[in-house]
């Protein structure tokens, strides 16, 4: 019994181990910085927020019952752009993209604040 358990023990990090390194090998600084694009003198690096995530597991029955051994992963990335970085010849800077989920934060970041401050205050 202790053999199959360390066995399906085995398999399930091995799992997590190959989802792991399919991720990292996609988890390049290029998903997050772009290729450069140079025109006239200026080299524009578009900026992107990258997250990754996995996980995995697996199960399985006891000997009295039908159901056998089971076991699966998955990954996920999600990229968002949020800026570019504009290199001149002498200076460089970064550049934000605005959008509407920023003033969504920031009203609600706002509300929050008012909030505490009319609870110290009462």
């Amino acid at each position: 019994m202790a053999a199959v358990t360390d066995e399906r023990s085995q398999l399930v990090n091995d799992l997590l181990e190959r989802i792991g390194q399919t991720v990292g090998e996609r988890a390049q600084a290029s998903a997050i910085f772009g290729d450069p694009v140079e025109r006239h003198g200026v080299t524009v690096v578009p900026v992107a927020k990258a997250r990754f995530g996995f996980g995995g597991g697996g199960g399985g029955g006891t000997r009295e019952e039908s159901h056998g051994f089971g076991r699966g992963g998955g990954a996920g990335v999600a990229v968002t752009p949020i800026g570019y970085i504009e290199v001149r010849e002498e200076s460089s800077s970064f550049k934000r993209i605005r959008t509407s989920t920023d003033l969504l934060a920031l009203v609600a970041a706002a509300s929050l604040a008012l909030m505490a401050v009319r609870r110290l205050v009462d």
